[in-house]
């Protein structure tokens, strides 16, 4: 089994028992139940086909009732979006680099896929470019996949997942399971856009890895840090000031508040992972808003219709 692949594998079985592999095997494939029907052709009604399936701008056309024929979706594509700039070789929350805990991410996410036949690609870029590997099957596609991701390097150009975010837009054909790994981006005006139109077209998750504290501390002392985005420094006597902390807190708690506005305003489930860890309960959480989200989302389509 390759390098990448086999330390995820590890890690999932280190911090999991079996049952909470089992409900995350579960909670991975209740994304595509019920929803899992491609278009196939348009025949003629016949008595006991459901009035729903009837094509009304094609029956007005044709001048007799034609029905939509659908055949079952055995396999489907997952596209795994990831920031491949330079602030994801940053340090999250846990210490980890950012693109370690991408990398342990995209794993289970490409593991769980593999499990149930599907099909795993990755977009992922920066200011510069963009690189896409089209959804395939096997370990060692995966593997090559994680690679990619690993290669993320604090000299990388600089982060911008709107570019990614238009390029599946632009480029890609086809319903896709998308997963957003990225740090704790802000949705500028055209980022939601792009957001609301990916969101249209394709199943959105995003996984959100956290930011590092402001002051980063070894063997217990603080020590000066740099802003890997902007290559400013940052004083630790100026990070762990007490007036700079509780200004600084405010406002990421200000800022969590907007991004979480956003993402709900759009419709997409988004969990924040601190590191490795707890990857597999962020994932699991992550599956189980999507699906609640599915699910809401159709009981107010039903009210609304019940009502009219």
């Amino acid at each position: 089994m390759p390098g990448l692949l086999r330390r995820v594998k590890s890690k999932m079985f280190i911090f999991a028992h079996r049952r909470t592999l089992t409900l995350l095997d579960g909670e991975y494939g209740s994304v595509f139940k019920g929803r899992s029907l491609d278009f196939d052709e348009l025949r003629a009604y016949v008595p006991g086909d459901e009035v729903r399936d009837i094509d009304w701008k094609a029956t007005a056309r044709h001048g007799s009732p034609l029905v939509k024929r659908y055949v079952a979706v055995r396999r489907h594509s997952v596209l795994l979006l990831v920031d491949a700039g330079r602030t994801m070789a940053a340090q999250a929350l846990s210490g980890e680099p950012k693109k370690d805990i991408a990398v342990h991410a995209a794993g289970v996410l490409g593991y769980l896929a593999s499990r149930h036949g599907d099909d795993v690609g990755l977009l992922q870029g920066d200011t510069v470019a963009s690189t896409y590997i089209p959804p395939r099957q096997g370990e060692e596609h995966l593997e090559r996949l994680l690679q990619e991701i690993d290669a993320i390097a604090v000299d990388s150009p600089a982060s911008a997942i709107a570019e990614q975010l238009d390029y599946a837009l632009k480029y890609l054909k086809g319903r896709l399971l998308i997963v957003v790994i990225a740090d704790e981006f802000m949705p500028d005006p055209r980022a939601e856009a792009l957001m609301r139109r990916l969101r249209a077209r394709h199943e959105v998750l995003w996984l959100t890895i956290r930011d590092a504290d402001l002051a980063l501390e070894t063997g217990g002392r603080s020590q000066d840090s740099t802003d890997v985005g902007t290559g400013r420094g940052i004083p630790a006597a100026l990070a762990v000031d007490a007036t700079v902390r509780a200004a600084y807190a405010t406002a990421m708690l200000h800022r969590g508040q907007q991004r979480d506005a956003i993402f709900r305003r759009l419709g997409i489930a988004e969990e924040l992972t601190t590191g490795s860890e707890d990857v597999l309960p962020a994932v699991f959480a992550l599956l189980e808003k999507h699906r609640s989200g599915i699910r809401a989302a159709r009981s107010a389509g039903k009210g609304g219709r019940s009502a009219g």
